[in-house]
């Protein structure tokens, strides 16, 4: 399932990324910017972070001040693994597999190695 992930500004003033569908946005995290030496960084917490560790809930689409134009693909990707806890493959990651060990399927071996006598 294919979901319509969406950058918004709440009446808050907060930033938040989150699945849209039915005029809701489901499992919304907050984005933080940190000052770093080299610049920016981005922070993504469950919403209701620090009393929630995890990511769920919803908000009402009438609660949305500014809906961003665009979302960045790193970011929307970012959001999914947090969400999910599932790493996402970047392309080109999987031409890299042949260089494992026994070629791109691994190498199988006998179960014997794992039980003790």
């Amino acid at each position: 399932m294919a979901y319509d992930i969406r950058l918004a500004k709440i009446i808050t003033g907060d930033i938040i990324l989150a699945k849209f569908q039915d005029d809701l946005y489901k499992d919304p995290a907050i984005l933080q910017t940190i000052p770093t030496e080299a610049g920016v960084q981005m922070m993504m917490l469950p919403f209701g972070y620090p009393f929630e560790q995890e990511f769920g809930g919803e908000i009402k689409a009438e609660h949305v001040l500014y809906q961003y134009k665009n979302c960045p693909e790193e970011l929307k990707n970012k959001y999914l693994e947090a969400t999910s806890n599932l790493t996402l493959a970047t392309p080109g990651t999987l031409r890299n597999l042949s260089n494992l060990a026994g070629g791109a399927g691994g190498k199988m071996g006998g179960i014997s190695g794992l039980i003790k006598k």
